[in-house]
């Protein structure tokens, strides 16, 4: 029988790292939007990810071949998560701070389970609804709060969180699919090297398509956060989260949301110039305050 102690610690480190490396990644993200089209900031970004997965799976001995299901999986994940998701969340940078982003993306959870529910059949509990409803109460704070401050009556706003809710729908998809069997049947490294890499030629297609010839920035600090947004947050986080996914299921892994936002809305408020109101504060304590009770619940995904 395995040691309870160290199974929760097997499940606690990588949440710690994920949350710490992922707080930090919303403010990073900022500063890849500029000179470079997000579409392409993206494509390098899971390029880089892609080709530090295959590394780290030859050093580790692992074959990097899939068969043709894998290959379908992989490309499946990749158009979900390296895609879909962190196109609809770099553009939503554009339109509201990092911060905001990603309090709303804490959200996730609540899709995870439902879909959860749907697809893998693992009962929501009512601790786990009532959070949730608590939580949606406090985005639409929050809301409100970026519609007053909003020059343009709300319209920016309102398409920074709607490209935001579409970024989570994406990322709820591809993390339901990592708790399947065909997720299971292969090693992790190999699949997300491929699936990143997979995802930055969908990336570069649409780039090229919505932005024209490739463009980069030779600037430290856009290649520093390059580098970590490719390495850290993709390679090492991706790898970390996904693992967590395979043991305790959709619906708990996004357990680690509620930290996230904490840190990047303080993040946001040192270096974006995020400024707090009583309705933006009471918004942000409901949508922790709800997650937090949802996390209480005992059984909130079998």
């Amino acid at each position: 029988m395995p040691d309870p102690q160290s199974t929760r610690l097997a499940i606690l480190i990588p949440f710690a790292i994920v949350t710490l490396i992922w707080g930090s990644t919303w403010i990073v993200i900022t500063g890849q939007l500029g000179e470079v089209p997000p579409s392409w900031s993206v494509t390098y970004r899971f390029a880089l990810g892609g080709v530090t997965m295959l590394g780290w799976a030859l050093y580790k001995r692992q074959s990097l071949r899939l068969d043709a299901r894998g290959l379908r999986f992989a490309a499946a994940l990749a158009l979900a998560q390296f895609v879909l998701n962190f196109n609809f969340v770099y553009r939503a940078e554009m339109y509201v701070t990092s911060g905001l982003v990603a309090v709303v993306f804490a959200l996730l959870l609540v899709p995870n389970a439902i879909f959860a529910r749907i697809f893998l059949g693992q009962r929501m509990g009512r601790q786990l609804l009532v959070g949730s409803a608590i939580a949606i109460a406090g985005i639409a704070l929050l809301f409100l709060h970026e519609i007053r401050r909003d020059p343009s009556g709300g319209t920016t706003t309102l398409i920074g969180i709607g490209l935001t809710a579409l970024g989570v729908l994406s990322a709820s998809s591809a993390n339901v699919m990592q708790a399947t069997s065909t997720a299971r049947a292969y090693p992790m490294a190999p699949m997300l090297g491929w699936a990143m890499l997979i995802g930055a030629a969908f990336d570069a297609i649409f780039s090229y398509a919505v932005a024209g010839p490739p463009r980069f920035e030779l600037t430290a600090s856009y290649i520093a956060g390059l580098v970590y947004l490719g390495v850290m947050a993709s390679a090492v986080a991706f790898t970390l989260y996904f693992g967590v996914i395979r043991v305790i299921g959709p619906a708990k892994a996004a357990y680690s949301s509620v930290i996230i936002p904490v840190i990047a809305m303080g993040l946001s408020t040192l270096f974006e110039g995020y400024r707090w109101s009583l309705l933006a504060a009471a918004g942000a304590v409901l949508v922790l305050a709800g997650l937090v009770v949802a996390l209480r619940a005992r059984r909130p995904n079998r």
